[in-house]
């Protein structure tokens, strides 16, 4: 079991507060243009393994290209599925969305982002890009794969992050006799 959502980051920057000595004031540039990007982020919470993938749009052949290329990645086919939880936005529910043989798709009630485990990994996303002003898409996409490959080789983090007591187990493989 899976989950995923997607985050939008650009260049109207993540503002956070921080701490600064009394009497001071601290400061955060801000570089007001609308160009963004936006992050799938895939994790299975009773393991802490993830997958991303940065894409310009959410739209739903971009959904379709980062369900393929995770598919693709993660061995997904008919014999080995993967059950994905996400929430009800319109390129998840669209009729129009082809899902790679393996998905399944499992969708959340609406406005429960609450229970989406995937929505808990932005935060951990966004801490290198708080408070910071790129001056380009370019810029920004090279600190985002940087930080996804750091998340992805922290399993024990995103699963202490997503890991919900409720969520289901793993069903055991089976194997042939």
């Amino acid at each position: 079991m899976w989950a995923e959502d997607e985050h939008r980051l650009g260049l109207l920057p993540v503002l956070r507060r921080v701490w600064a000595p009394k009497g001071q004031r601290p400061t955060a540039q801000v570089r007001r243009k609308y160009a963004w990007l936006y992050v799938y982020g895939f994790v299975r919470p009773r393991t802490g393994q993830s997958w991303w993938c940065l894409l310009p749009t959410v739209t739903v052949p971009a959904m379709e290209l980062a369900l393929a290329t995770f598919a693709r990645d993660e061995r997904i086919d008919t014999t080995h599925r993967a059950v994905l939880v996400v929430d009800q936005a319109g390129w998840h529910t669209s009729p129009a969305v082809v899902l790679p043989d393996g998905i399944e798709l499992v969708f959340l009630p609406s406005a429960s982002s609450e229970v989406q485990p995937a929505e808990r990994l932005w935060s951990l996303v966004d801490e290198p890009v708080a408070n910071q002003a790129f001056p380009d898409l370019d810029m920004l996409e090279a600190v985002l794969v940087e930080r996804c490959g750091i998340l992805a080789a922290d399993r024990q983090r995103l699963k202490a992050h997503t890991r919900y007591h409720w969520w289901p187990p793993e069903p055991r493989p089976e194997f042939p006799s």
